[in-house]
């Protein structure tokens, strides 16, 4: 289909390449609530510049080179400074697991209560700083008194620990 084929129009061109453009981002962000909106970013960028007589090959190439672009930017708004290299190659983005919706948000700020009381206090503090408050990273390492690349550490060490604590309760939670 790659080949000379052309979408017949820029609904064909979305619905052929949303679900690409979102597991791209979902592996990259992280979140949902983010790929989303990076994903609908992407899109309104190239609305109007993209040609839909196009082959599919290159609007794929376009579309990829938009996301490169949105997330940059992204990375620079989150983190202070530029992040450029995206291998899409290294992800299978035909076979990405999408996240389910299986998980009740009903409880969510319980599991979160809990699963930050289990933590470590600089653990809890990073991430009570950078994801409830919405501090940035520059901001949280000022409020503890620690450098920006250690901040980093602390918050990367403390979602790793997090999610550790997440999947020992779900394994708990079917038993």
């Amino acid at each position: 289909m790659l080949g000379s084929a052309k979408y017949p129009s820029w609904e064909a061109i979305y619905a052929d390449n949303v679900p690409r453009l979102y597991r791209l981002m979902f592996a990259r962000v992280g979140n949902r609530p983010d790929a989303e909106d990076l994903t609908s970013q992407v899109f309104l960028t190239v609305y109007g510049r993209l040609r839909t007589g196009a082959t599919v090959g290159e609007v794929r190439a376009y579309l990829l080179a938009t996301a490169r672009t949105v997330l940059v930017e992204h990375w620079r708004r989150t983190l202070g400074h530029q992040v450029t290299e995206i291998d899409p190659g290294e992800i299978d983005l035909e076979n990405f697991a999408a996240p389910s919706r299986s998980d009740d948000a009903g409880d969510a700020p319980e599991r979160i209560a809990r699963i930050l009381d289990a933590l470590p206090d600089r653990s809890r503090a990073i991430l009570e700083l950078r994801f409830l408050r919405g501090y940035t990273i520059r901001q949280a390492a000022a409020e503890l008194g620690v450098s920006v690349a250690n901040a980093k550490v602390l918050q990367h060490r403390a979602l790793r620990h997090a999610a550790g604590l997440v999947s020992e309760s779900d394994l708990e939670g079917d038993a």
